[in-house]
């Protein structure tokens, strides 16, 4: 039954999808969707503004409007799991409970899968000695091109790489080669994911994320050679001018073009 009460509103304009608010909210009433955080259901959200505090751009603020009942039930089932693949992005993803961010408990790293939380971290430059083992240059996660917002902030002006998911573990020298000045990177298999999706989020990510060119690194095998034909497909689509650059890595992990 809707009644005029408070309820949170959500200025996507200021809106940077960082998902600072969904960590903060107790009753799973938000989620990144196309880089923006949106209200899952009216019914979801008590309307006290717990996740005011923790928005860094001011995007939040409470509203009184017509708006269903708080139903405390429906949350519980919700948070439960019962409504996350109804109530989930919809990237392709299938609704997988692991990428909806939330905090389970005060001591763990935000996220219902602690690894899908987007984050930026200062890549390790420091050059290891004999005895040390080589440090990660990845600067944000996370990486897969499914769960990354098309308005990262650490996409903007980027050389970004688009990288088939195989190339990391024929290439050894991955993390020196192209993650080195702290590139992002984004991953995708063009042979077991669909491709559509990926299409289409390419398609939102060329024209809003504000990337200076982007990279596709994919291995030799024919089927890996339709990462290419999904980017070129979505720069068409989007009309987008953005520079392409191809590079082929062998199964031996050498490159070859």
């Amino acid at each position: 039954m809707k009644k005029l009460r408070k309820i949170i509103k959500i200025d996507e304009d200021l809106c940077n999808g960082c998902g600072e608010c969904i960590v903060n909210c107790a009753e799973g009433a938000l989620q990144i969707v196309d880089g923006k955080a949106k209200l899952v259901k009216d019914s979801f959200c008590d309307g006290l503004g717990a996740c005011i505090g923790e928005c860094p751009t001011g995007a939040l603020t409470i509203e009184e409007r017509e708006a269903d009942d708080f139903d405390e039930e429906a949350v519980k089932k919700h948070m439960a799991g019962a409504d996350e693949a109804k109530a989930a992005p919809s990237h392709g993803h299938s609704g997988c409970p692991g990428s909806m961010m939330r905090q389970l408990k005060p001591a763990a790293p935000a996220g219902g899968c602690p690894g899908s939380m987007l984050r930026k971290m200062q890549a390790s430059s420091p050059a290891p000695t004999s005895n040390e083992e080589t440090p990660s240059q990845l600067t944000h996660w996370p990486v897969q091109l499914t769960l990354v917002p098309p308005s990262a902030p650490f996409l903007q002006g980027a050389d970004v790489l688009l990288v088939a998911d195989c190339v990391p573990f024929a290439y050894a020298d991955f993390h020196k080669r192209f993650l080195a000045g702290g590139r992002p990177v984004l991953v995708a298999c063009p042979k077991l994911d669909e491709a559509e999706p990926y299409v289409e989020k390419l398609k939102v990510m060329l024209t809003q994320s504000g990337m200076k060119s982007l990279t596709i690194v994919h291995m030799e095998v024919p089927c890996c050679s339709g990462l290419g034909r999904i980017v070129a497909r979505a720069k068409d689509e989007s009309g987008s001018d953005i520079e392409i650059r191809d590079v082929t890595v062998s199964i031996s992990g050498e490159i070859l073009e």
